[in-house]
């Protein structure tokens, strides 16, 4: 049984100027806010410190920013915790603007070099990614995806998309407040193209997020859409087969998706 995370510390707290207020654990079990900051975990120092940088000076059209939160002493990352600004909003399941401001975002990111971390990462998200673009091969479980993986794999075909730095897990971070600009909180980096970015927000608003088939034809204009929706469902297909809390539901939201991708191939 999983205990309650704990909450950041008190001299994490204090570096980030959010000394004295009280830890509020955010949807998802992960980020806590803490007055007008939001205080997360960073896995990965040197991934968490690229991020704070790259959100810092990325200015992206209609796009709020969660912005990031220097220590008082000048750090991105203290004793494994950085931080962001909160912004107002909730998720909901507006998944076309999702995919608009995702076009908007890749946009202002497309200029970002390739981050030196990408290539070193050896967590069930890189290796699902590099997977389903054929560049690492896994054996995957097969009751958990994996059966479904291997009879879609052979339909991946050469693209002429080019890769860059993205967000590559934009489903639940991104925030609605009426009529305001969607905003986004952190930033999952992948160097893949700005369309795989676009199709996995899709893939996920099919499979668990409620959104009507006619999502995928809504988006055909962009290019090679059919292969980037197919490498981003073996992508989530992957790293479902390998996450040890997958679940038989959240694989019958992939197998519904699947069946919208196997249409446009």
């Amino acid at each position: 049984m999983t205990g309650t995370p704990e909450p950041p510390p008190p001299h994490v707290r204090a570096a980030f100027g959010a000394r004295g207020e009280d830890a509020e654990l955010l949807n998802g079990g992960v980020a806590w806010r803490c007055g007008e900051v939001v205080l997360k975990p960073a896995a990965n120092t040197a991934e968490a410190a690229w991020v704070a940088q790259t959100l810092d000076l990325l200015e992206p059209d209609e796009v709020r920013v969660g912005r990031p939160v220097r220590s008082t002493d000048g750090r991105w990352v203290v004793s494994g915790w950085s931080a962001s600004r909160d912004i107002t909003g909730r998720p909901e399941p507006r998944h076309d603007e999702v995919v608009a401001m995702s076009l908007r975002l890749h946009a202002a990111s497309s200029v970002l070099t390739r981050p030196r971390f990408v290539d070193a990462r050896q967590d069930i998200y890189a290796l699902a990614d590099r997977m389903s673009w054929g560049e690492e091969d896994y054996p995957l479980p097969l009751d958990k995806g994996g059966r479904l993986y291997d009879v879609l794999a052979g339909s991946r075909r050469r693209t002429q998309l080019r890769p860059q730095v993205v967000h590559g897990d934009l489903f639940g971070n991104v925030l609605f407040a009426g009529n305001a600009p969607p905003g986004i909180i952190d930033f999952a980096p992948f160097w893949r193209p700005a369309e795989w970015a676009a199709a996995v927000a899709v893939i996920d608003a099919l499979s668990w997020g409620g959104s009507d088939a006619a999502i995928v034809e809504r988006w055909s204009h962009l290019t090679d859409w059919p292969q980037a929706l197919l490498r981003a469902l073996l992508f989530r297909l992957a790293v479902h087969a390998l996450h040890p809390r997958s679940t038989t539901a959240s694989l019958g939201g992939l197998e519904h998706a699947s069946q919208m991708v196997l249409e446009v191939l």
